[in-house]
């Protein structure tokens, strides 16, 4: 989805010169991404619980490549709307699917390190869009952002064919549905202590199955947000707040409009504010290795909090650096402060939210508990894609910078008020932490040691 935005960040000033498209069909082309992957982000949890992990995986690959085939070719503001609607479906399904299945598969201690490769892999596609923009833009303008879309369907190609041929279904899902032989086998693929691990499995599924003869299961939705257990709803608080503050820190808007706040900022030819989007993007992808190695070590509260931390004072210097007078300095400060907030995002609130939504819920509901955060993710990022414009327009760019930095600095206190550690546990530890949470939360001391 980010890589999506990254490539129409760059392309949107071709689009809206080729097609005629205004400011305002802008915003909602965009904004309606997001509500089309709200859509797939909803229907993913369902997807996942029925047909797998696997299968639903390679389902997101191919629709995003469809999507991004059609955009491509599109001959008006319709078929732009079509194409964009299909790969909305598709990056809705990914976000789910994807930190599910790494959850799932991969072993507690290494956990942290793997779930941050889907945010890796996003990041690098964000980057290779922003050079595709810049080595791109000095062709004719009808051809230009059309290769710049049609690019992005090579990687979905690749991921199909992996997840068709080389990836196993996670062994939770397998016990889930009665296939332990089959769990077993990934299982000693993947675990040293594989019927160890795989009693544990049983243990925690049979647990979660009604005790009562006869008695039929609780819905799934119902248990999630209509009677949930206390765990439960610290659990859903804990991961619908990460998903709200990530988006409210603005990171969409500067994903997608940097090229307009550089040029606010004095930055006045295009290849300039292609180049400084580049940079963007080359810090972004930078940081995000930092969590790959320090998810699993530091733990995951000292992350968020420095990042939350680190993420509002960089807003601050921003919507400084943009009131200034359009000078070389101000223009360089404005650069400085927006690739500083892209990389502290990428060293938490980035990477470190995706795996800790997935990692916290039962595994009961954890498909379509990871797609309700997902889906109000998408809803977030809908807002912000589809106002960013009006809302710079009607109070200034420097203000809208500086509520997004009062809401990161809101997301520093949500996390230190609200969030047990969870590095090293088990998944099927995760409802007891959360059961005594409030009564075992970290001192000050300990929250960033």
């Amino acid at each position: 989805m980010d890589a999506d935005r990254g490539v129409m960040s760059g392309a949107q000033k071709f689009v809206q010169e080729d097609m005629g498209v205004t400011d305002g069909q802008l915003e909602v082309l965009i904004g309606a991404t997001n509500i089309y992957s709200l859509v797939g982000s909803v229907a993913a949890g369902w997807t996942c619980d029925r047909v797998g992990r696997r299968r639903a995986v390679a389902l997101s690959a191919a629709m995003f490549l469809a999507g991004s085939a059609v955009t491509a070719a599109a001959n008006g503001y319709a078929a732009l709307m079509a194409g964009q609607l299909v790969a909305g479906v598709a990056c809705g399904f990914g976000l789910v699917v994807a930190p599910v299945y790494i959850a799932e598969i991969a072993p507690a201690r290494s956990r942290g390190f793997l779930s941050c490769i889907p945010e890796i892999a996003i990041n690098s596609g964000i980057l290779l869009s922003y050079i595709a923009d810049f080595a791109l833009a000095d062709l004719p303008t009808t051809l230009s952002w059309r290769l710049m879309i049609g690019i992005g369907a090579v990687p979905p190609l690749f991921l199909a064919a992996a997840a068709v041929f080389a990836m196993p279904e996670t062994p939770r899902w397998l016990v889930l549905h009665g296939r332990t032989d089959e769990a077993r086998r990934v299982l000693a693929r993947i675990s040293g202590d594989a019927d160890r691990r795989l009693q544990e499995i049983v243990a925690s599924v049979r647990e979660a199955s009604p005790k009562s003869a006869g008695e039929s299961p609780p819905g799934v939705w119902r248990e999630i947000l209509v009677h949930p257990a206390p765990a439960v709803r610290r659990v859903m608080v804990a991961i619908l707040g990460l998903h709200v503050f990530q988006q409210a820190s603005g990171v969409g808007a500067m994903v997608l409009y940097a090229p307009r706040v550089f040029s606010h900022a004095g930055i006045t030819s295009d290849r300039a504010v292609l180049g400084a989007t580049v940079l963007l993007g080359t810090v972004k992808t930078v940081a995000i290795v930092v969590p790959l190695f320090l998810a699993d070590s530091l733990g995951r509260r000292p992350m968020l909090l420095a990042s939350a931390g680190g993420m509002a004072a960089s807003l601050l210097v921003l919507g400084i650096s943009v009131r200034a007078v359009a000078t070389w300095w101000a223009a360089a400060a404005c650069v400085a402060a927006a690739s500083a907030f892209m990389a502290m995002y990428s060293l938490g609130f980035g990477p470190v939210i995706w795996i800790y939504a997935s990692e916290v819920l039962p595994l009961r509901l954890r498909a379509q508990g990871t797609g309700i955060g997902t889906a109000l993710n998408r809803v977030m990022s809908a807002l912000v894609g589809m106002t960013f414009i009006s809302m710079y327009e009607a109070v200034g760019m420097a203000e809208t910078f500086y509520i997004f930095a009062a809401l990161s600095a809101a997301a520093w206190v949500f996390v230190y008020a609200f969030l047990p550690e969870t590095k090293g546990r088990s998944l099927e530890e995760m409802e007891s932490l959360f059961d005594t949470a409030v009564a075992n939360k970290p001192s000050p001391r300990a929250t960033l040691s």
